[in-house]
């Protein structure tokens, strides 16, 4: 598949600035954040040890080349919790300036979802996607619940910019809907089978799901 300068440029950039501090030539896990959906693996999606494999990987599937969300998708807010202290860790995980990077049938999805909810003055609110092992390294000593954390031997579908943490927005207004739990909850209160909410929320979560299903993600069952 071919793919414009436009969209390849700012994912070199990003790697050739970032990767010797973000790619170290270890294996990664999976880490979900709160409201998370990933899309199915397949046999190219392999894990990223260091910047030459995902060279490597990229020139043997095009799809597995990462892309800037906000490049294809300008309407869509990007809101990268751990590029600030407003996360479960308290702490800056992410360079200030770090954009959020899927892989092209990823970003291919969300544009289709962004435009599925405009009509209802709805949009999507990104708060986290690719996301590099050095990070998810930290956030391991931090939780060590396998609900929400596979174990190191796996590899992280975020780690290979397969997964989003997403959440719905009033398109005018930038104003989150309600939803169960804040971001980074770890708690029953954000499961899918929670039901001791108001009849609102609950709704506001099944169409959450329901559109990213049908748009080729997966949810989490312990993260709505």
């Amino acid at each position: 598949m071919h793919h414009t300068n436009k969209i390849v440029f700012p994912v070199m950039y990003y790697f050739q600035k970032y990767y010797k501090q973000f790619l170290p030539p270890i294996l990664y896990f999976i880490l979900f954040a709160n409201i998370s959906f990933t899309q199915p693996n397949t046999p190219n999606n392999l894990v990223v040890v260091n910047y030459k494999t995902y060279l490597t990987q990229i020139r043997a599937d095009s799809n597995m080349r990462l892309v800037s969300i906000k490049n294809i998708i300008p309407t869509i807010e990007i809101d990268l919790r751990y590029a600030t202290a407003n996360n479960f860790t308290k702490h800056i995980l992410y360079p200030t300036q770090a954009d959020a990077y899927v892989s092209l049938p990823v970003v291919k999805a969300l544009l289709a979802i962004q435009k599925q909810l405009k009509p209802y003055g709805l949009g999507l609110k990104i708060y986290d996607a690719y996301r590099p092992y050095t990070i998810s390294k930290k956030m391991w000593t931090l939780i060590h619940d396998t609900r929400y954390v596979a174990s190191l031997g796996k590899g992280s579908n975020h780690n290979r910019g397969l997964a989003v943490d997403v959440t719905l927005i009033y398109l005018k207004t930038g104003r989150e809907i309600l939803m169960p739990t804040a971001f980074d909850n770890f708690s029953d209160t954000a499961h899918h089978t929670f039901t001791h909410l108001p009849n609102a929320i609950v709704e506001n979560r099944k169409l959450l799901k329901t559109v990213m299903e049908q748009n080729g993600f997966k949810s989490l069952n312990t993260e709505w």
